[in-house]
């Protein structure tokens, strides 16, 4: 070769080499100064070492069972070290399968995404992939927005790479799986396997686990009941890469791929259903830890709802409720569609159905006769309504109060395939609440007819007025001030100037008066007379004292018509009020929460503060006596007196307005409760362990009805309760404290009894109070008379025709004729608070 030649080569070559390098260090230097550039105010990775994602808070009722979740986004946390491997090798298989290999940029992915994108755009039919990292996921999820960009992928990258040399491959692989959306409102593997399998993660099959892995690429696509064939292919797409990977023998890949997709339905029937209670609740989260923490702290709350009881309060509501309403006749359809196109059509698309219990169905009428009328479903089947399943309306036609096109609601009869029976929602509404009288532990509350539209909890928050339910804290105030349950109160014509030139005249229940009686049947017999002529005597001041120390009233007017239950509180205090009586005058603090737990599991709030010294979490038993638990409830009255009301109460269920009750065959006490023009209608009960209260009124307060009373509606949805709630439960009597002496007394008179007979009771008293040949009266002037028995058994005893209206005074109700003296009186205004019994 000649030797210009050789030269010229020799020169060109080494010029090509000088641009060569000199164009590798340009990319270089442009490399390095894009990097630089878009290194620039990256997010600090190292602050994903402490990260601790948003998780959902879970309510559990008392039996363990879930009862209400609470999130923004729903997730449970799981550390990596109790995420089971084959979860962990799904997720690498499908997603990353050099996880363990890279540096946070898998350069074999990238070209094999690039690959097939070009393969894609050429008209394969190939599934396009995505060539990102599980570390590159967690950077875009967490440090990064989903923008689509050639400046994000570059910031991706470097930020990957930076994380792999700060946070080890498990916790990069533990923030991933925790973070990561699986579809359906779910946040993580944990969430996922309960939402759609109702499992842990220890317990999926490997199927289900491939399943999960599935998802993080789209998961609306793969929804396991919409899109059960698309969700089935990419599952078994998992299926074969963990196979490929070694992750699973070709006999757990035979099964595997097999196995059907099944997820659970989502009936929330394995889910304790308490919603008024869970709202009250998540109230009281917010209130204590705010909002964020409550969507997101992962909080385990463990309530005190009683599932059984729960399930009883429903039932008692309702069937009360229905049973108020129909005795009150048929109110008509909820609409009428007649004018539609198409009634079958009208009906599918019929929407007003938030006040339709769970298990009736919305029908409409296609066809009226005298003996019954043809239906059309919502859900799309026929039935039929005969009369003698809508006889509760009175009617003697069908005909005669349906036509076609009536949207009503109804129930399918059981054990029937087609038949139903007609059912209305009621307009009158209630609430009920069960509580532990020891520890303030609310056990069941039902706060309305149905949860959803009607938020509204009337046990917590609707101000009514109790009523006589309100009586036995104005005795309780008469036992405290030196009375006896066997004191004489006079039931006669009471009257007062509550304010200058009004006099006020109550009257008893049934316009009528009873003389001189003992003061427990007050209570018994619900006496208004007795109640005001008793409560001016104490001192309205001391009756206030009383119900702001019970919790039952705050701010209570001392006016004595206050004594009669005019002043306005919730079911939920009176509740409790009759709690802190039965449990001998025991201080509680009422309860939904025994525990709270946070998302690492501690303890960070509980219920019952007792300290207990002695106690921990292994003591090995060696014969020593068990650790006492001290009782730091405040003692606000005296227990022989409360003792003394609940004997009183007691006497209700034996000869009151509670009778009815009896027949439960359990010791029982309680007290009606029924306000002026019975808009209101209350009864609050209790058995030696369990105090349960019942409200019901219209929301726009309004009458019940004539001859309607807690006695008629209240007490009825107690009593189903507590046949239920008591079932198979022996009989327990009440607790009668030490010091109260039992004496046998005449029911009548309240003297001391000295043979046997029907009218003969024991009685409670408190030592040195005991019945001696004496009576003490309250009479007609507020003055307590003292007076021999016999003198009284002489002069006294016509109790049921004694005082009687004068015929000239009987509308203005304002005098009475003494009938053993034939003088006719007009009670003098008297004055308030004259102090204790002598």
């Amino acid at each position: 070769m000649p030797y210009k030649l050789m030269r010229f080569l020799k020169s060109f070559i080494l010029w090509m080499l000088s641009l060569g390098l000199l164009a590798g260090i340009a990319v270089v230097a442009f490399v390095a100064v894009l990097f630089h550039n878009y290194a620039q105010d990256l997010p600090d990775h190292h602050q994903l070492q402490k990260y601790a994602p948003p998780i959902v808070t879970r309510l559990y009722a008392a039996d363990g069972r879930l009862m209400q979740e609470y999130a923004r986004e729903k997730r449970i946390f799981i550390p990596i070290r109790q995420i089971p491997d084959q979860v962990k090798n799904a997720f690498i298989a499908a997603e990353d399968q050099n996880f363990y290999k890279h540096q946070g940029v898998d350069p074999t992915a990238i070209a094999r995404a690039a690959v097939v994108y070009i393969q894609h755009k050429m008209g394969k039919d190939v599934d396009v992939v995505g060539g990102s990292t599980i570390t590159q996921q967690v950077v875009k999820n967490f440090l990064l927005t989903n923008e689509r960009s050639f400046k994000r992928k570059i910031r991706e990258a470097i930020l990957a790479h930076r994380m792999e040399t700060a946070l080890s491959k498990d916790k990069i692989l533990e923030l991933y799986l925790n973070q990561i959306y699986l579809g359906d409102g779910t946040y993580g593997v944990a969430a996922a396997g309960l939402h759609y399998f109702g499992k842990p993660l220890d317990e999926l099959s490997i199927a289900e686990i491939a399943y999960l892995a599935a998802l993080p690429k789209a998961p609306s696509n793969y929804d396991p009941i919409d899109n059960k064939d698309a969700a089935t292919a990419r599952r078994n797409y998992v299926i074969e890469r963990m196979h490929e990977e070694n992750y699973i023998d070709d006999a757990a890949y035979d099964v595997a791929i097999l196995q059907p997709l099944k997820a659970i339905s989502h009936d929330k029937s394995d889910t304790v259903s308490a919603p008024y209670f869970a709202e009250e609740v998540r109230r009281e989260l917010a209130d204590k830890f705010g909002e964020d923490v409550l969507y997101g702290g992962g909080l385990a709350v463990h309530t005190s709802v009683n599932p059984t009881l729960q399930a009883y309060a429903t039932d008692a509501l309702r069937d009360g409720l229905m049973s108020y309403d129909k005795r009150h006749g048929w109110r008509g359809p909820i609409t009428n569609l007649k004018d539609a196109d198409s009634l079958s059509d009208a009906i599918k698309d019929f929407d007003r159905t938030s006040d339709i219990l769970e298990t009736w169905d919305v029908a409409i009428v296609t066809d009226a006769s005298p003996s019954s009328a043809s239906l059309r479903l919502k859900k799309g089947s026929r039935g039929t309504l005969t009369l003698e399943n809508a006889k509760w309306t009175g009617k003697s036609s069908i005909s005669e109060f349906l036509s076609i096109g009536d949207v009503i609601a109804v129930e399918k009869v059981k054990d029937s395939d087609d038949h139903y029976q007609l059912q209305q929602i009621p307009k009158v509404r209630g609430a009920i609440m069960a509580m532990d009288p020891n520890t303030g532990r609310v056990l069941a509350m039902k706060g309305g007819w149905r949860y959803g539209a009607d938020q509204f909890n009337r046990a917590t928050q609707a101000m009514r007025q109790p009523g006589s339910a309100f009586k036995p804290f104005v005795y309780l105030t008469a036992l405290e001030k030196g009375f006896t349950p066997a004191t004489l109160i006079l039931d006669a014509p009471f009257r007062i100037e509550d304010r200058p030139g009004h006099f006020w005249s109550p009257k008893n229940y049934s316009n009528e008066f009873y003389g001189p009686t003992p003061l427990r049947v007050g209570i018994e017999k619900s006496r208004n007379l007795m109640t005001v002529r008793l409560a001016n005597y104490v001192g309205m001041p001391a009756v206030k004292e009383t119900a702001e120390r019970f919790g039952v009233v705050e701010n209570m007017v001392p006016n004595l018509s206050n004594s009669l239950g005019a002043a306005e509180t919730t079911l939920f205090a009176m509740t409790n009020g009759y709690a802190e009586i039965l449990n001998g005058g025991k201080k509680l603090n009422p309860s939904f929460i025994d525990r709270i737990q946070d998302r690492y599991g501690n303890t960070i709030l509980k219920h019952d503060q007792r300290l207990c010294q002695g106690c921990g979490k292994l003591i090995k038993w060696e014969g020593q006596e068990t650790p006492l638990i001290p009782d730091n409830r405040e003692q606000i009255a005296d227990p022989l007196n409360t003792y003394q009301i609940v004997s009183i109460m007691e006497g209700v269920v034996k000869r009151g307005t509670g009778v009815r009750l009896a027949s439960l065959g359990h010791p029982l006490g309680g007290k009606t409760g029924t306000t002026n023009e019975s808009k209101d209608a209350w009864f609050i009960g209790f058995s030696s362990d369990l105090v349960v209260g019942v409200y019901i009124g219209f929301d726009d307060p309004k009458p019940l009805g004539k001859k309607e009373t807690g006695s008629s509606v209240a007490l009825p949805v107690f009593k189903s309760f507590m046949e239920q709630a008591l079932k198979d439960k022996t009989p327990m009597p009440f607790r009668v404290p030490k010091g109260i002496k039992q004496v046998r007394i005449n029911a009548d008179d309240g003297t001391r009894a000295t043979a046997s007979g029907s009218k003969v009771i024991w009685e409670a008293f408190l030592p040195g109070t005991e019945p001696d040949e004496s009576v003490y009266l309250l009479d007609r002037d507020g003055r307590i008379r003292k007076l021999p028995s016999r003198l009284y058994r002489d002069n006294y005893m016509t109790m049921t025709d004694r005082y009687v209206q004068p015929g000239t005074n009987q509308n203005n109700n304002i005098g009475y004729t003494d009938r053993y003296t034939g003088t006719s009186r007009t009670p003098a205004p008297t004055t308030t608070g004259t102090g204790g019994l002598y």
